[in-house]
């Protein structure tokens, strides 16, 4: 298990339960203009993808998530900053605001591929990640 995905460090012993068992690990950025997305695929099947992606600001991270999954997701932390179910989570960067288009980063995580349910893990992991993102050079970029 890398300790970073996609240039952004992750917690692997949270991550872990996560991923299906298998033989083979790998990881593959999608890099767009506005977001980033970071596929985990075990033995070639989609396990975890991580996103973090500008999006309008201004707006809280529930209204994010509508524009990531179709699934209910209704457990919140921090305000509403951080809203998760038992497989997937969504967060708000603190200090990542790009002024020029008014948008700020928002991040991601959804286990596909897995089994696995565990609400308070996915919160950590959430937390854990967004405050990655927010020492990284995509919230940097941002704020020029």
């Amino acid at each position: 298990m890398p300790d970073t995905l996609c240039g952004v460090r992750v917690d692997a012993e949270e991550l872990t339960p996560f991923l299906p068992p298998g033989k083979k690990l790998s990881v593959k950025p999608k890099v767009r203009p506005t977001s980033i997305w970071c596929d985990v695929a075990v033995d070639g099947k989609l396990a975890v993808r991580t996103v973090q992606k500008w999006w309008q600001g201004g707006v809280d991270t529930a209204y994010f998530l509508r524009s990531q999954t179709l699934e209910r997701v209704e457990k919140t932390a921090d305000e509403g900053r951080y809203v998760y179910s038992d497989w997937q989570a969504f967060g708000k960067t603190e200090g990542c605001v790009d002024e020029k288009y008014e948008q700020e980063l928002y991040t991601g995580i959804q286990a596909y591929g897995s089994d696995h349910r565990d609400a308070d893990a996915m919160k950590r992991l959430i937390v854990s990640f967004t405050k990655e993102v927010e020492k990284s050079d995509e919230c940097d970029e941002g704020s020029t």
